[in-house]
């Protein structure tokens, strides 16, 4: 728990107004703002979430919209639930880029609704068209790890057919180098997930989310 007292420099940066950050430069130790085709209110109030697996998109995706009171998606779940298989078996049926063209459909879907909370499959930002409906769309936030992180979070996770491989650490190494400039061209808003506790985390976001106007967060 940290102690009560001077403010550190993630809180600090957390408190910065948007109008106040350059495009592209890191904030603190934690968020780090893009430039944005959005507008503060002209947004429809969805809030996209990107990252690699493990990085807690399905996690702190969930406890934002709980704290929303926001309907919540993770695409992967709803890939499954539509198919009736899990991303595995879709994967040793169909391949890459069958379950690729299916991960495109839902979210091409799924972005044109409202008031929603979507956690995307790290795989999301490959297609240029998926990239482009997500930030057109609403906010996305990247959630940023390092590959050690993420491996330590994923090493045990038999459901990441990517991970099944001699070398699940290099890998993840191999996959941050290839995405984390996709992540970032998608993204509104980097949010680094390393240290703090996802109430934190959705913290963080949440205040971003109010500063850019996209939504308000719900009184209890």
């Amino acid at each position: 728990m940290k102690a009560a007292g001077k403010p550190s420099r993630l809180d600090k940066a957390a408190l910065l107004p948007l109008s106040s950050r350059t495009n592209g430069t890191r904030i603190g130790t934690g968020i780090n703002a893009q430039g944005s085709e959005l507008e503060a209110g002209q947004a429809n109030a969805n809030v996209f979430f990107v990252g690699l697996m493990g990085a807690g998109k399905t996690t702190v995706g969930r406890a934002v919209a709980r704290r929303l009171q926001r309907s919540f998606i993770d695409s992967d779940h709803e890939i499954e639930a539509r198919t009736g298989a899990r991303i595995p078996v879709i994967w040793e049926v169909e391949g890459e880029e069958g379950f690729r063209q299916r991960e495109a459909d839902v979210i091409d879907e799924l972005s044109r609704r409202e008031n929603i909370v979507l956690a995307t499959g790290g795989g999301a930002i490959l297609r240029p068209e998926n990239r482009e409906h997500l930030r057109n769309r609403g906010l996305v936030i990247y959630l940023r790890a390092t590959p050690h992180e993420l491996w330590q979070r994923t090493r045990r996770d038999k459901n990441r057919p990517l991970l099944q491989t001699d070398d699940p650490r290099g890998k993840l190494e191999a996959l941050y180098k290839a995405r984390d400039p996709l992540y970032q061209e998608c993204a509104h808003f980097i949010v680094e997930t390393g240290r703090p506790t996802v109430n934190n985390l959705v913290n963080m976001v949440l205040m971003q989310l109010e500063m850019a106007g996209i939504v308000k967060p719900a009184t209890s």
